[in-house]
């Protein structure tokens, strides 16, 4: 897990705009802050936004996105990032970069929320409805996504080493058995179907209290559903698990998979980002602690 060997900053941004899509070039740029982990994000103009991969392991979102968003956008109820140009590396800058649409909105919070059971029972009709949409020539669970779809045993080695990590209270048995538990669900057994991959409040946008707009499909792929139950934990309270899970119809293996995925992910970006970035590792505790006091 390498950052970029590069500074992105408005400079860099500058030239490539004006390199590859000088009719941009004069409009207003502006950093977003963000505590995501992928991108670097800058508002173009009003409309416009531009990401930038930050680490080798982003490098082929970009492409993904502007291959696929278009195909699934118009069978989604919400507004998803609609890609408008595909930048190419240059001045130094080593990967792909996008130019897409702007979405107003704020990153969901729960303190934004107006009615956490209405929210709760919005994202499951997107969450649905992407499910729904034929996958067939989807891309697999692999590196691009960070394995999200596959089968939860792959985390199994990383989960593990977290787990021997931890700190700060939390009780290594109670995690362990969280995680053997998860593992022993039964796997998915229908076809593969479309993933967001990574479903949390800085991937979803809010409008007066309401769910607005989906965003970063960096984790999209084709694959076991379940992977999207992660934000009943990362996000939501008991309240909102239960109307989230009542309007998707969830299965018991189902959820005891989904569970686990957000245990995983919970455990391994505590383990990383402990003292690099609080905020990260800040939701990643408040999702254990979901977790455990569920089970």
């Amino acid at each position: 897990m390498e950052t970029a060997n590069v500074a992105i900053g408005q400079r860099l941004v500058r030239r490539l705009l004006a390199e590859q899509f000088p009719q941009w070039a004069g409009l207003a740029l502006q950093h977003v802050e963000s505590t995501g982990t992928d991108n670097v994000i800058f508002r173009l103009g009003e409309r416009l936004a531009v990401r930038l991969p930050r680490v080798d392991w982003a490098a082929g979102q970009a492409q993904k996105e502007h291959r696929w968003l278009p195909v699934l956008a118009p069978s989604l109820p919400l507004p998803v990032p609609a890609p408008l140009a595909l930048g190419a590396p240059a001045d130094g800058y080593p990967w792909p970069w996008s130019v897409c649409r702007w979405l107003e909105g704020e990153s969901v919070s729960l303190e934004r929320v107006a009615d956490e059971e209405a929210f709760a029972a919005d994202l499951a009709g997107f969450v649905a409805q992407l499910h729904q949409i034929d996958a067939t020539g989807g891309p697999a669970p692999g590196a691009h996504n960070f394995h999200r779809g596959a089968l939860l045993a792959v985390r199994d080695r990383h989960t593990r080493a977290a787990i021997a990590a931890v700190q700060g209270g939390l009780d290594p048995g109670a995690l362990t058995a969280a995680w053997e538990a998860a593992l022993a669900a039964p796997a998915w057994s229908g076809p593969p179907v479309w993933i967001h991959g990574d479903l949390q409040g800085g991937n979803l946008l809010c409008d007066d209290g309401r769910l607005s707009a989906v965003i970063d499909f960096g984790g999209l792929g084709v694959g076991d559903p379940a992977c999207d139950l992660i934000v009943a934990w990362n996000l939501l309270t008991a309240k909102g698990r239960a109307a989230f899970r009542s309007a998707l119809d969830a299965d018991d293996a189902s959820w005891a998979r989904g569970r686990g995925w957000a245990l995983s992910a919970s455990l391994v970006a505590l383990s990383y980002y402990r003292e690099s970035n609080p905020a990260v590792a800040g939701a990643a505790r408040r999702t254990i602690a979901e977790i455990l006091a569920e089970a």
